[in-house]
């Protein structure tokens, strides 16, 4: 799992488990600006059970401009409006409605103001399992000319009445401090439904999500959603069943999908990004090398369904093959969050995945076909029982109690005929009850703990204990150990025979990814070196690592830092270039892209031994500045005498710069004249440059990704966001005197289909 600003839920809210009681009592809220003040009849947010019966925010059905408490043959509503006031807001900012049920009271209120409140005769409606909620259309069989047209920032169900004080608390995006039963956040999430129990939606007519909202513009546009798919397909739909014949109207969509994703500005050429949809989170996932192929899950959201894995191969780690998705709700759990994969001697790949919501555990899913394109569950599954989400709390003969994380599981590794697999911390660190914020907090479970599961048969797991000793002299009690990825390091970038020092990937969700160098012996981990990925924030995220046939260990890394409209795009989700590590002779890290990303490699352009003056300027031009690589080397003596700019406007207004900060031994990438969108921060990553050793830099650009490496020892990896389209040039400015021994660029070939 990896948490991020745009996630689902607060931790709070994901770690307690769904009530599945029927909703009787219950609020209805949104914040919504209406198109125009004549419509009538449509509503902005309904509740209708499985029998035509509804309860819902309906908008000047019977008094022009007056919101109601809307109900099938007015049997719950308010019939006399004459007094009541007239919505003046049109098509400007939001206002927030909300519907408060409480036994036969019924209260209407406009932001946090009571509007009407009656009392109803008409018998209460249960809502459970069939419920749907609509947007737009006031129930399902609505004549025409009764749809609700504006837009909807933010949408919820909350089980139970709230208080009037609580309904002022709230505000669209933020979850307050109750739990929804039903979510939209229209800004953050698109049409997912964050608590995860809507899992099936549709977007009816042209609604669409825009500019942060939910937008129904013409009569019929809607949106509707359920917690069971065959509601829905209950419903007459002319859209397409994904069955042949494919209808050309589909077919025009695909084609313009496709240019509409090679026209933006910021999807990659080269890297690996999200075929499409939310890829938010958007971790790596379930790596492995099986038969001369790579095989690579990535974790999504997918629109009316929940968070799956989808799945990608490759022969080469540069062009990818789609698959269909290899898990996702269903079997016993409601969604996969992160985990990792292995390949068992018979050639049976196993997927290790923390299984949703509220108290599962770990599941596992297998696959021995061909193509690795069918998987199945175990029926064991949870294989790891969680009491809680992503903790498990049990009792101890002598009174006490074993605690430990039940979340994100590592890849599974076998060692003496027995299987092996860690599981994380995050919610036990961040638990109201266990962790940093409980009152009486434990020491033992502040900041980054693995435990180890052993297994004979992959069915059945027994906890062994703690992985690792934690040191606080390497990382604070404020981080968690999640998304681990254990393997045994190699000796050199091209793998051979493994140096007997093991590689333990992770992160903490606030500071992002790091690792741990160190001995395995008697199934406990010795760390003896310690660093980091991430240094100003956590924008190098949730790592996924492999052992392929050349005994390389490659890993792939998830750049976060999204774009604050990204799903506008129709499209989430970007991973850096994948990278070799080895262990350097000197005990320490090595890195760097994986020799296949020359093979991209096609016109070089050469700039060899050129001197400049402090002060002076030298373009890079001539080549594809937004899809390119750049070489440069220098002398020690002068290492630190120059900065290099990247992604710059022709006035400067926007850049980006890169370089080696010789005096206070680290690199610099600094965003913070980047663009508007991402994160303006200046990043710096400790190097030391060896007495006499020449500095040695690789820097690749995609569009809007920007990777620093240097020296095969440290790296930086970011995304920008230039707003100007002519912010592509690249320079270097001379601080110094400065020569380049060499320094070369090269336009690299695109890889990603679209």
């Amino acid at each position: 799992m990896r948490f991020s600003s745009v996630f689902l839920l607060s931790l709070a809210a994901a770690s307690a488990a769904f009530p599945e009681e029927e909703l009787v009592d219950k609020t209805l809220i949104a914040w919504v600006s209406p198109a125009n003040l004549q419509q009538q009849g449509g509503s902005c947010l309904t509740l209708e059970s499985g029998n035509d019966t509804f309860d819902a925010i309906v908008f000047g059905e019977l008094m022009p401009s007056v919101w109601m408490a809307g109900s099938e043959n007015f049997n719950r509503t308010q019939r006399n409006q004459d007094d009541l006031p007239k919505e003046t807001l049109q098509n400007q900012d939001f206002v927030q409605i909300a519907i408060i049920y409480k036994n036969k009271q019924i209260a209407l209120y406009r932001n946090g103001i009571l509007i009407e409140k009656h009392e109803t005769n008409a018998k209460s409606i249960k809502f459970g399992k069939e419920t749907i909620i609509l947007f737009g259309k006031r129930h399902r069989a609505a004549k025409t000319g009764t749809t609700f047209k504006g837009r909807i920032k933010d949408a919820r169900v909350y089980q139970g009445a709230l208080e009037p004080d609580e309904l002022k608390e709230l505000k669209p995006g933020e979850q307050g401090k109750k739990i929804p039963w039903a979510w939209w956040d229209f800004k953050n999430s698109g049409t997912f439904e964050k608590t995860g129990r809507f899992r099936h939606n549709r977007l009816v007519g042209k609604a669409r999500i825009e500019n942060e909202a939910l937008v129904l513009d013409n009569e019929g546009d809607s949106f509707i959603a359920s917690i069971e798919d065959q509601i829905l397909n209950m419903q007459p739909d002319e859209s397409w069943s994904g069955k042949l014949p494919v209808p050309e109207y589909v077919l025009k969509d695909a084609r313009k999908l496709r240019e509409i994703f090679l026209e933006d500005p910021y999807r990659p050429y080269y890297h690996f990004c999200v075929i499409d949809g939310n890829g938010v989170p958007g971790d790596p996932n379930g790596a492995f090398w099986h038969n001369g192929r790579y095989h690579l899950m990535y974790l999504y959201s997918k629109a009316g369904s929940g968070f799956c894995w989808g799945h990608v191969s490759s022969a080469d780690l540069l062009h990818w093959r789609h698959h269909p998705d290899a898990i996702g709700p269903g079997n016993g759990d409601e969604g996969c969050f992160s985990g990792g994969a292995f390949v068992d001697d018979d050639g049976t790949a196993y997927l290790s995945y923390w299984m949703l919501w509220g108290a599962k555990g770990i599941g596992i899913a297998k696959s021995n076909d061909p193509n690795f394109e069918t998987w199945t569950k175990l029926p064991e599954n949870p294989v790891c029982i969680s009491t809680e989400f992503g903790i498990t709390d049990l009792p101890k003969p002598d009174g006490s109690r074993l605690v430990y994380g039940t979340q994100d599981p590592s890849n599974i590794w076998k060692h003496d005929g027995k299987y092996y697999m860690l599981t994380g911390n995050g919610p036990l660190l961040w638990s109201d009850k266990y962790g940093l914020r409980g009152k009486s907090s434990n020491p033992a479970w502040q900041g980054d703990h693995l435990y180890l599961f052993e297994s004979n048969d992959l069915k059945t797991w027994t906890y062994l204990h703690e992985f690792y000793e934690r040191n606080p002299k390497w990382t604070e009690n404020t981080e968690d150990n999640s998304c681990p990825s254990f393997l045994p390091l190699p000796s050199s970038p091209n793998g051979g025979q493994p140096s007997g020092k093991y590689l333990l990937l992770f992160i903490s969700h606030n500071k992002g990814c790091q690792y741990y160098i160190g001995d395995y012996e008697n199934n406990q981990f010795i760390p003896d070196n310690h660093g980091r990925m991430s240094w100003v924030d956590n924008t190098f995220f949730a790592p996924e690592a492999l052992i392929d046939g050349k005994g390389r260990q490659i890993a792939w890394v998830w750049l976060l830092d999204n774009t604050s409209n990204d799903m506008d795009r129709g499209w989430s989700g970007v991973y850096a270039i994948p990278r070799s590590l080895w262990l350097g002779e000197d005990g320490t890290l090595r890195q760097a892209p994986v020799s296949e990303i020359n093979n991209l490699r096609m016109k070089q352009f050469d700039w060899n031994n050129l001197k400049l003056k402090a002060n002076q300027t030298q373009k890079l031009d001539g080549f594809q500045q937004d899809c390119c690589e750049i070489y440069l080397e220098t002398p020690y003596d002068c290492a630190g005498n120059f900065k290099l700019n990247v992604k710059a406007s022709p006035d400067q207004e926007e850049l980006t710069t890169l370089y080696f900060d010789k005096q206070n031994n680290r690199l610099v990438f600094d965003a913070s004249k980047s663009g508007k969108e991402g994160r303006p921060v200046v990043e710096h990553a400790p190097f030391v440059l060896n007495d006499g050793e020449p500095l040695k830099l690789r820097i690749f650009i995609d569009k809007c990704v920007v990777e620093f490496f240097a020296n095969d020892r440290q790296a930086i990896s970011r995304r920008v966001y230039p707003s100007n389209r002519d912010s592509n040039q690249i320079e270097i400015i001379a601080t110094g005197d400065i020569a380049f021994t060499t320094l070369n660029a090269w336009d690299l070939a695109p890889t990603n289909p679209y």
